[in-house]
Order: C-alpha cells, then sequence, then structure tokens
C-alpha cells in the first residue's frame, strides 16, 4: 500500500530561506549515501525508515543540502520511476525544518520541484504521481497545482511541472 505523503508547502521560494533572516541559499539535491544513513534516524526525530527506502533497490533516495553546509541534510525524498511518471513514495523535511520553530523554508517545495525535474530528465514531461493524506489535497491543489486522479492519488502534470522547475532551477 502507498503511503499517504503530508509534507506541508510553507513557501515556494527560488531556493530554502532561513526563516529569521528570510537570506537565501543555494541548495542541491543529490542522492543519499550509506554514510547518511545515521543522521536520519528516528532517534534523531525523522519520521520514517529511511534505511529501509535507501536499501530498497526500486527506489531512488535523494537529499537537500546546502551548497556551504553539505554535511547537513535538510530534506530527504524517496522516488520511484514507473513506466511514465515518477512517483514520490516519501518526502520529509528535517525534523529542525518543520512546526513554528523551523529553521528553513520551502524544503518540500524544493524537493517536489527535483521530482519534476527528475521525471523530465527520465522523459515523461515532468508528470509526478503521489498519495496524499485527506487533509491536505486540497492544500497541494493549491500549492503545487496538482490534480486529483483518483482516491487520494494526485498528480503534478506537465505544465505545473514546469513552474516548479523554473521556480528552483531557473531553466
Amino acid at each position: 500500500m502507498s503511503k499517504q505523503l503530508d509534507f506541508f508547502i510553507d513557501v515556494l521560494a527560488n531556493s530554502i530561506e532561513k526563516v529569521s533572516s528570510g537570506e537565501s541559499f543555494d541548495t542541491e539535491v543529490i542522492p543519499l549515501v550509506k554514510n547518511d544513513l545515521m543522521q536520519v534516524t528516528k532517534k534523531n526525530r525523522w519520521k520514517f525508515n529511511w534505511k529501509m527506502e535507501f536499501n530498497d533497490r526500486n527506489k531512488e533516495v535523494y537529499k537537500l543540502i546546502i551548497v556551504q553546509i553539505p554535511d547537513v541534510i535538510q530534506g530527504l525524498i524517496s522516488l520511484t520511476i514507473e513506466a511514465d511518471h515518477i512517483y514520490m513514495n516519501l518526502l520529509e523535511s528535517a525534523p529542525f525544518n518543520i512546526g513554528q520553530t523551523k529553521e528553513y523554508q520551502g524544503v518540500a517545495g524544493n524537493l517536489v520541484a527535483f521530482a519534476c525535474k527528475r521525471s523530465y530528465e527520465c522523459g515523461f514531461e515532468g508528470n509526478v504521481a503521489f498519495t496524499a493524506k485527506t487533509k491536505l489535497i486540497q492544500h497541494y491543489i493549491q500549492t503545487l497545482g496538482a490534480c486529483i486522479i483518483g482516491g487520494q492519488r494526485m498528480a503534478i502534470l506537465e505544465r505545473e511541472a514546469r513552474f516548479l522547475i523554473n521556480k528552483y532551477y531557473n531553466s
């Protein structure tokens, strides 16, 4: 069964922004490596089992980092390449980027834009699908331009994907 995603799009920025100052930082989304797994555990307040995602050969797991602070993971995303789209299995902002006291905003939007970019790289015109928690369906329609494709299954299609990619990657 697909996990229901419950990430919150706090802001669509050109990057991620430090909440306290509004300062933007250059980011990169790069593959998660085995040494990173010690940092992204439930003990360190991450919600999901990223080791299980990482060890699943059908999934690609990526981390969002600030270029100037490459050792600190700002967020993670797990993707599966399907026949004609990318499927977002999981998306999670780092624990310090969630809630009223979060350090950086824009993490989830950055990761979704990356999923759309990855879809283009695979020849899928930016098409990305995911399963949303019911209470967040309207939020994803409003913030990402996602559409419902059945039940709680949602998709970001070409036009909206291009918008997100241009927002984060200036392509």
